[in-house]
C-alpha cells in the first residue's frame, strides 16, 4: 500500500478550509463553495469518516457585514468583526449539514485551551464524544477574547493542534492553489508542483512562500510548519486546492491531488513516544499484582480497582507513572483524575466512581491510547 492508498483507509480525518475559499475573496461567504464542501463531507460521513472541520473565515466575514474594506490593525476591531462574522459562517454550516440530517457543533478554543492539560482533555474528551456521536465539529479560534493576538498563528496552526488532540490519521488543508510547488508559482512559471514531499525534509522552508493573501493570515509556510506540528502525532497532511470539483472525494480515493507531506510514524507510535519522553512525572500509582499482569500481557487501560497506593501531587491531564509492588516502573500515562479524587476510587470498580466522587469523567484512570510500557 502506497502513502497516499492509507487515505483509503484512514477513519479520522481534520479538514480546514481557508479564507481565501470560503468568502471569495473578501465578497462575502461563498454559500455555493460550502454546499459542495458540505456534500462530500456528508459522502466522507457515510464512509465511516469522523470528521472534524477547522474553519477559517469568521474575521472576513465581518468584515465584509460591516463593510470594512481593509483588515484593520487595531485588536478590539478585529475582535468586533470576528464576533459579527462568526454568526453568519456558524449559520451557514449548520443549515447545509441540516439538509442531509446530520447534527453539527461549534468548538471555539484559545491558546489556553490546547496548552492547559486539564482544559486540553476536557477539548478532546468533548470532540471525541462529538464524533462517537456522528456529529461534525466546527472548530475556529475564540477570536473575541484572545487577549494576545487575533490569531493562534493561524488556522493551519490550530488545524494541526487539533489533530494532535483528537490523534486523526489525517489533515486535509484546502486552500486557493493547488499545492506545493518547489518555488514561488507566482514568481517562477516554471515552478513544479511536489505531490509528495516528507514532511521531515529540511529543504520544505526554503521551498515554501511566506505571503499570505489580503484576508487570510498563512500562506505556504505556515501549511509546512502545520504539516510538522501533525505528524507530531502520526497524521499526515495534504495540501489541495479546495475549488477542484470533488477535492475531498478525490483525496479520499488516494488520487494525485495536492501535495502530500507524509508523516514517518504512525499515530500511536508517535504518540506514545512523546508521553514516554516528553512530560514530567507528578506522581505514582502502585498496582497489583492482577493490574500489572493486565498492563503487561494485555496493553489494557488501567483502572481504579487495580490501584493499590498513590503516591505524590497530581492534577487531572498530568503524568503518572505505574509501578509494581516492587517499587519498578512498568508504565506512564495520562491520568483522568486528581491524587485526591484517585485516593478515594482507588481499589473500586469503576461503576462505583460516580456514587463515591458524585461525577464520573472517565471509567478509566488512564486510558491505553494515553499509556505507553516502559
Amino acid at each position: 500500500m502506497s502513502k497516499r492508498q492509507q487515505l483509503a483507509s484512514a477513519r479520522r480525518w481534520v479538514i480546514k478550509i481557508g479564507s481565501a475559499l470560503l468568502t471569495n475573496e473578501g465578497r462575502g461567504l461563498n454559500l455555493e463553495g460550502i454546499s459542495r464542501w458540505v456534500e462530500q463531507m456528508v459522502q466522507l460521513r457515510a464512509q465511516g469518516i469522523e470528521l472534524v472541520l477547522v474553519s477559517s473565515g469568521a474575521v472576513a466575514e465581518g468584515l465584509c457585514r460591516l463593510g470594512w474594506k481593509e483588515r484593520p490593525s487595531e485588536l478590539h476591531k478585529l475582535q468586533a468583526a470576528a464576533a459579527v462574522g462568526q454568526m453568519g459562517l456558524v449559520q451557514a454550516y449548520e443549515s447545509r449539514f441540516q439538509q442531509h440530517n446530520m447534527h453539527t457543533a461549534q468548538i471555539l478554543l484559545t491558546h489556553d485551551d490546547l496548552s492547559n492539560r486539564q482544559r486540553y482533555l476536557n477539548a478532546r474528551t468533548t470532540l471525541r464524544t462529538l464524533l462517537s456521536y456522528g456529529v461534525v465539529p466546527v472548530v475556529n479560534e475564540n477570536d473575541t477574547v484572545v487577549i494576545d493576538e487575533i490569531r493562534f498563528g493561524d488556522n493551519d496552526t490550530l488545524a494541526a493542534l487539533v489533530a494532535n488532540l483528537i490523534e486523526a490519521e489525517h489533515l486535509i488543508i484546502l486552500t486557493d492553489q493547488n499545492g506545493m510547488y518547489d518555488k514561488d508559482p507566482r514568481a517562477n512559471p516554471d515552478a513544479k508542483l511536489l505531490t509528495e514531499v516528507l514532511v521531515t525534509d529540511p529543504s520544505l522552508e526554503a521551498m515554501a512562500s511566506g505571503g499570505a493573501g489580503a484576508l487570510g493570515r498563512g500562506g505556504m509556510l505556515t501549511k509546512v510548519r502545520a504539516a510538522r506540528l501533525a505528524a507530531r502525532s502520526g497524521a499526515s497532511t495534504v495540501v489541495a486546492p479546495g475549488r477542484l470539483e470533488d477535492v475531498l472525494l478525490k483525496i479520499r480515493r488516494s488520487e494525485e491531488v495536492g501535495t502530500f507531506f507524509v508523516a514517518q510514524q504512525a499515530p500511536v507510535t508517535a504518540r506514545k513516544q512523546w508521553l514516554a519522553g516528553h512530560l514530567q512525572l507528578r506522581g505514582q500509582l502502585v498496582l497489583d499484582a492482577g493490574a500489572t499482569r493486565v498492563l503487561r500481557e494485555s496493553g489494557k487501560s488501567l483502572l481504579a480497582v487495580g490501584v493499590r497506593d498513590v503516591r505524590g501531587k497530581f492534577q487531572r491531564g498530568e503524568v503518572v507513572a505505574c509501578i509494581d509492588e516492587n517499587g519498578r516502573e512498568i508504565a506512564r500515562g495520562l491520568i483522568n483524575y486528581s491524587h485526591a479524587e484517585v485516593e478515594k476510587i482507588k481499589g473500586q470498580p469503576s461503576e462505583r466512581i460516580e456514587s463515591i466522587l458524585g461525577y464520573v469523567d472517565e471509567p478509566e484512570l488512564i486510558h491505553r491510547d494515553n499509556l505507553v510500557l516502559v
